[in-house]
């Protein structure tokens, strides 16, 4: 049994459009095929006694136990290995519970997918689960306990803590997009110029001084004093000596903390001696060069929450403690608290486990007790000088016990030092009073205070403090989104995305964009090469100047790992026709059209998927897409566009020389084609399709006709607006085309435009793709047979596994099928282009179908400037034998 590929979903997929995290597996079962699981003795019987939670799994029986009557009656292994990566990660607490199973098309082989919270823990748990499902077909025992301790692990080390994973969360809940930029909490909420970022409970408007000022606590102590701010009187020390000298001026009891820790690590509290306040000093120098002694205040600790200068939450603390019973050890105390199942490691659970360390040790030694101390029945010992969470400590919500001034004074604080989110630390016999120097005050001020206290406390109620975090950086209920047009199809995806491009800019937007060239911010590019992928959109929607998205989505991008944006609000699919058949898993147009549909799914309620209502399978993808339907048709009689207006549709077409909108009875004449320059003076059909479903984006955003029409004027077909897309080169007796057609349906468009074309002879540069299939290259045989009348087979810089003489062998099968074509072999594509040059005929029109479309403009061009210089060169000869 062997993985034969994994691939990682992390947005739409062919799979699902709304469980964006899948992982799918292509499982080779081998041997297995042949054992069902109940023709495997005791295979059911191990199964329920390792997973007994497995019970809970209905599968297709719809109830609780239909998983184990689908073993019991005989399913086959790589089903069970779907439903144990599932329960590994249930186990150790990822909320996850999608999954399917499927036959490939080879025997033995299956095609399984399964959520995951946690990109790291659904890959370890496939694994885990194969190793298990070996195991259970023999006695061997299996250590379940290691893989569930290792997948809690990786849960602990790549999930959000409970501050970020709380923001994330009550993000998603108001449609906001997010995207993690490390394994740490570093996260931005939204996309483009609406973006804001987050680490933990600091957002990217958190004042930078506010918050080196709350790390320097003895200067947040001298500006809240000033500020008549109750707060514990101290002194800052470097040295031991400063520490006595101290210890004359400040009375016992006292604290003595590190000027710049978190967390409470390195503080000391209630000291009576000076010998303590020495061993506390050492504790505290291994945190901070700097040292801060003050009076120590008795009372309650708590934790006030201020989010945009309004106090929103307060959490009495508790530092982590044991109770004795008179018969247990503080050793074994401890370790029966940390049984509670609200405790974990770190940040996992509510509570923390409680950790015996240096400060517990110092506490223990001034209360003269060792671990193996037995402590007496009732007898409460805090473990602990501070009650922070992360050190054991619990935490009750008291928000509503809070006094009116108590609220006034936290909030004053944050306005002092500038922090839209703090944790003011407060210590206090009582805060249903107004605090006042005699009876607390504040001993700190956190400019990154933890959420989970008061999002689960151990007692009273939990507060949704995320919830006013969201509201301060996206106010007014704003989702964080920018306008995204995402288009696909077989042909004519990069014109398209160009086209609608450049219409936002006319329109006034700052559009990011990516196509098979490059990434695009604001006509900059950014990044070359084939950007049709999902780490490409998303560096286009994730960047912070733009305000426009357009995004060209590839085949291979949403096989691979899905789509890069969650929804669009308007998407567009040009076509459905014979291309990259064969690879993949995708053998058939409808295959294709399944994958490219995950696009059109993606559209949003209120937004438009634009569809070619002249392709049949593109037209019928109207019945999965949630929002509302535009047609496109190259025939203003096309039954489906007049169905559609009459139902009040909105559509585009070609009426008598002219592009019209119509929105049900309503027409609109946008311009006539032969005056829109993308159409080459109406020869170029296949442009005439990428026209209209850009038209129809621009109609749906609002944009102004007048600029719709500016932008369909000023758009010009050239190397540089639109690279490789019918780009025409003027020589001084001939003309050149540089083309990227590389398909069956791009040499019929091809066909189309040449055969509009007047030309003395046609020449074509051609080649074919090596990982099609041979009836592919034959077929592009075949209609260079009926394009061109010579023909010049080159080969690309990537033959795709095949050699050059096979691609050469089925190109010149498909053409001599049609007719005695005369056929020259020159494999280096610059090569072959000066030599057709060089031999070009007076009013010969040259197709140069380019591998890469960059290098070939650049051979062309240049070319064209030496023709150029020929030309003035005989010009002036001429202009002097006549003189």
């Amino acid at each position: 049994m062997k993985i034969l590929e994994t691939k990682v979903m992390r947005g739409p997929n062919v799979w699902s459009n709304y469980r964006k995290k899948l992982i799918y597996v292509k499982l080779d079962i081998g041997e297995f095929e042949n054992f069902p699981t109940d023709k495997i003795d005791g295979f059911y019987e191990r199964l329920k006694k390792l997973l007994p939670s497995l019970y809970y799994h209905e599968c297709s029986e719809g109830c609780e136990g239909g998983f184990f009557e689908r073993v019991k009656r005989g399913t086959w292994i790589g089903h069970v290995i779907e439903h144990i990566a599932l329960e590994l990660q249930l186990l150790a607490g990822s909320q996850v519970g999608f999954g399917r199973t499927r036959s490939a098309e080879e025997p033995g082989v299956y095609n399984i997918v399964f959520s995951y919270e946690i990109e790291q823990m659904g890959l370890y748990a496939i694994e885990a689960a194969m190793r298990i499902a070996v195991a259970l077909t023999s006695s061997e025992q299996y250590d379940l306990e290691a893989d569930i301790k290792e997948l809690s692990y990786l849960k602990g080390r790549y999930g959000l803590g409970p501050s970020t994973g709380s923001i994330v969360a009550e993000a998603g809940l108001r449609n906001i997009p997010y995207k993690r930029l490390n394994d740490s909490s570093l996260v931005v909420l939204g996309y483009g110029k609406k973006q804001r970022k987050i680490r933990a409970a600091i957002c990217d408007s958190t004042s930078g001084m506010g918050i080196e000022m709350a790390s320097d606590k003895a200067e947040t102590k001298k500006l809240l004093s000033a500020s008549y701010i109750p707060v514990p009187e101290g002194q800052l020390v470097y040295d031991e000596k400063e520490l006595k000298d101290a210890l004359e001026d400040i009375h016992f009891p006292l604290v003595v903390k590190p000027l710049d820790s978190n967390h409470g690590n390195g503080v000391t509290t209630h000291i009576t001696t000076e010998g303590q306040a020495l061993e506390a000093f050492a504790i505290a120098k291994k945190f901070s060069k700097e040292v801060i002694v003050e009076e120590f205040i008795e009372g309650y600790d708590y934790r006030f929450l201020v989010i945009d200068f309004k106090m929103v939450a307060v959490a009495k603390r508790t530092p982590a403690m044991v109770t004795g019973d008179g018969k247990s050890t503080i050793s074994q105390l401890i370790e029966e608290t940390n049984l509670e199942p609200e405790r974990g490691d770190g940040h996992e659970k509510t509570m923390t486990k409680i950790v015996v360390d240096e400060i517990t040790e110092h506490i223990l030694t001034r209360k003269k007790m060792t671990l193996d101390t037995v402590l007496p029945l009732g007898e409460i010992l805090f473990l602990k000088d501070t009650a922070n969470l992360s050190s054991g400590g619990t935490a009750r919500d008291v928000t509503d016990l809070v006094h009116p001034y108590n609220k006034f004074m936290v909030e004053r604080i944050a306005k002092i030092l500038n922090l839209n989110i703090c944790g003011v630390d407060i210590v206090a016999k009582d805060i249903n009073i107004p605090i006042t120097r005699s009876i607390g005050g504040v001993v700190e001020v956190n400019a990154c205070p933890g959420l989970r206290m008061h999002l689960s406390p151990a007692k009273g109620y939990g507060r949704n403090v995320a919830e006013p975090i969201v509201d301060m950086m996206f106010p007014n209920k704003d989702d964080g989104r920018i306008p995204v047009v995402a288009i696909t199809g077989t042909n004519g995806k990069t014109t398209t995305t160009r086209l609608v491009a450049h219409m936002a800019k006319q329109a006034g937007f700052k559009v990011g964009y990516t196509t098979t060239e490059g990434i695009h911010i604001q006509d900059q590019v950014v990044h070359e090469g084939d950007c049709t992928g999902p780490l490409s959109a998303q560096a286009v929607l994730w960047d912070p100047t733009i305000d426009f998205a357009v995004i060209e989505c590839a085949r291979g991008g949403i096989l691979r790992s899905g789509l890069g944006f969650d929804t669009c609000d308007i998407s567009i699919v040009t076509n459905i026709t014979d291309d990259h058949l064969g690879l993949k898993g995708v053998n058939t147009l409808e295959d294709l059209a399944k994958v490219k549909s995950v696009v059109a799914r993606s559209t949003t309620e209120n937004g438009y998927a634009i569809l070619n209502a002249d392709d049949d399978l593109v037209y019928e993808m109207r019945h999965d897409v949630d929002g509302k339907i535009a047609l496109f048709s190259m025939d203003a009689n096309n039954p489906r566009i007049q169905r559609h207006c009459d139902n009040d549709g909105l559509a585009a077409y070609v009426d008598n020389g002219y592009l019209v909108v119509c929105k049900g009875k309503w027409k609109t004449r946008i311009e006539r084609i032969v005056n829109i320059p993308l159409s080459l003076n109406g020869r170029a059909e296949c442009m005439v399709k990428n026209i209209m479903p850009a038209t129809l984006a621009a109609i749906i955003r609002d944009f102004d006709i007048h600029d719709i029409r500016q932008a369909l004027k000023t758009f010009i077909p050239s190397a540089e607006q639109t690279p490789g897309r019918m780009n025409i080169f003027k020589f001084s007796n001939f003309e050149v085309m540089v083309d990227y057609a590389h398909n069956p349906d791009g040499f019929m468009q091809l066909k189309k435009f040449m055969d509009n074309t007047q030309a003395s002879v046609k020449v074509g540069i051609v080649s074919g793709t090596g990982d099609r299939r041979d009836e592919d290259i034959r077929t592009i045989g075949r209609l260079c047979a009926q394009i061109f009348d010579e023909l010049i087979i080159k080969h690309d810089h990537d033959l795709r596994g095949r050699t050059r003489e096979e691609i050469t062998s089925l190109i010149s099968q498909g053409a001599y099928s049609v007719k005695e074509i005369p056929i020259q072999v020159i494999s280096n594509e610059e090569e072959a282009i000066h030599h057709a040059l060089e031999h070009a005929r007076e009013n010969a029109f040259i197709t140069v179908c380019a591998d890469k479309v960059f290098e070939t403009i650049a051979t062309v061009k240049q070319a064209q400037i030496k023709d150029e210089e020929k030309h003035k060169q005989n010009s002036l000869v001429y202009l002097n034998h006549k003189h």
